[in-house]
């Protein structure tokens, strides 16, 4: 009989796993939401994105924590993580182009097409480079550079999605307290300057990986 198998290694429906799904499954919702021109609708987008990159966060320390890691887990996660992006920015980038004045981004206007190319255009990349890896017999694994960047992706994303609703609010109801006007100018600096930094680690996680992994294509020293 040979060794036993960890504990929750061979179980692929587990607490991590479900979470993980739950975080897929919860992204068409989320996409409607987003896309909503009604308040509570963009607020709950908010909040619901809130809840799905703390979910992220949950899943991951419970399957380190009680030795829960599948590979199911490991295929599934980063499926969700995609999905979360592509279901949020895109309507951040529609939004910001419906010609309202109170629908583009703060301090930049119109959400560039380049931005989505980028970021885009990088997850597609190291995915088909991950897997070209693999088949080489080369596991690719999420790198410091790529964590900070989904890191500050989501920190942008987070904040467009509460500028929006909560701007109306603030305009329909007149607000002009002090504290609106500290907040609000707040909150458009943090929107703009973390999108700066989610391009540029974007763009630096892309040569990190790329630099770190050279001898996958051929590059030697």
């Amino acid at each position: 009989m040979g060794a036993p198998e960890p504990l929750g290694r061979g179980r692929r429906i587990n607490l991590p796993n479900v979470i993980t799904v739950g975080r897929i499954a919860a992204c068409p919702v989320l996409f409607w939401l987003a896309m909503s021109t009604n308040t509570t609708a963009r607020f709950t987008a908010f909040a619901l994105y809130t809840a799905a990159g703390l979910s992220d966060i949950l899943d991951g320390y419970l399957a380190r924590r009680d030795n829960l890691v599948t590979d199911m887990g490991k295929l599934l996660d980063p499926i969700a993580d995609k999905l979360l992006l592509v279901v949020t920015l895109i309507p951040v980038y529609v939004i910001s182009h419906r010609g309202g004045a109170l629908d583009e981004v703060p301090w930049i206007g119109e959400l560039p097409m380049w931005i989505l190319v980028v970021i885009f255009g990088r997850e597609l990349f190291i995915t088909v480079f991950r897997a070209y890896a693999a088949r080489r017999g080369v596991v690719i694994a999420a790198g410091w550079s790529g964590k900070r960047k989904a890191m500050f992706q989501m920190f942008f994303i987070g904040g467009a999605l509460l500028w929006y609703p909560l701007i109306e609010v603030g305009t329909s109801r007149g607000w002009n307290s002090g504290f609106w006007t500290f907040f609000s100018e707040g909150l458009q600096v943090w929107v703009v300057v973390m999108l700066g930094l989610a391009v540029l680690l974007t763009v630096y996680s892309l040569i990190d990986y790329l630099w770190s992994y050279r001898t996958v294509v051929g590059i030697r020293d």
